[in-house]
């Protein structure tokens, strides 16, 4: 995809979730474009790998361990990053989870988890680090959904929640913060073949090799992040040609 080139106060990019799928295939195309990085997520040894493999382009790589699931500990971790590499131009929102079951039948702990992780969990990193992109004059906010948002399946309604939930968010943030600057866009997908489908709370039977791959969600963040500040593309959907599942 063709892109404008990010002024320099854009060219460090923070990614959540950035040891596997689509978190570390978008740490190591932003690397190969250039952009400073930091990282987080839960496994030190597996952030280390990542940061180990972008350097190799050149680029600035801090990282920060923090599980996203402790709302106790999301603040102190974003505070940490910032005194470390600074104020990103772009803030991308991957970290997330899984979880099927039937509504009567989620336990309400789960359901608690599961939303911490995909909609509080962003609206807590939103809100520590908002001030520091007024104050940068700007920046861009990057929420990946699903197509779970807006189309019900069996057994992912909580999952499914949580994805509207955080299309609203961004939608608010994105009209409380436009007069700093600050743009905010959701990347709405469909099925993608990551170690989602490998995780202890995900039953799920769907063929796998026609799903999007996490370099293709990759090349797309990049292209959303490369957009001039004057631009903004409010939500993009990106589906497999198969189908969304």
């Amino acid at each position: 995809m063709p892109s404008a080139q990010a002024p320099p106060r854009h060219r460090r990019a923070l990614i959540t979730g950035a040891t596997r799928g689509i978190g570390a295939a978008t740490a190591e195309a932003f690397a190969r474009s250039g952009w400073d990085l930091q990282l987080l997520a839960r496994d030190s040894e597996a952030l280390a790998a990542i940061a180990g493999r972008c350097r190799q382009s050149g680029v600035s790589v801090h990282t920060t361990t923090v599980d996203l699931a402790d709302a106790a500990a999301v603040a102190p971790a974003i505070a940490a990053t910032l005194d470390q590499g600074g104020t990103p131009g772009v803030i991308i929102n991957n970290a997330g989870a899984g979880l099927t079951a039937p509504l009567v039948g989620t336990d309400a702990d789960r359901w608690q988890w599961l939303l911490q992780l995909n909609l509080t969990s962003v609206f807590q990193i939103c809100q520590a680090l908002v001030p520091a992109l007024r104050a940068a004059g700007g920046g861009l906010i990057l929420n990946i959904s699903s197509h779970a948002a807006r189309h019900a399946f069996p057994d992912w309604g909580a999952y499914g929640v949580g994805k509207a939930g955080l299309q609203a968010l961004s939608r608010a943030f994105s009209v409380e913060e436009r007069d700093g600057g600050i743009r905010v866009s959701t990347l709405t997908l469909g099925a993608v073949d990551t170690s989602l489908w490998d995780s202890p709370t995900v039953q799920a039977t769907f063929r796998r090799d026609g799903m999007l791959r996490p370099e293709d969600v990759a090349r797309t963040l990049l292209f959303m992040a490369e957009q001039p500040d004057h631009l903004l593309i409010e939500d993009l959907t990106l589906l497999p040609a198969a189908g969304a599942l």
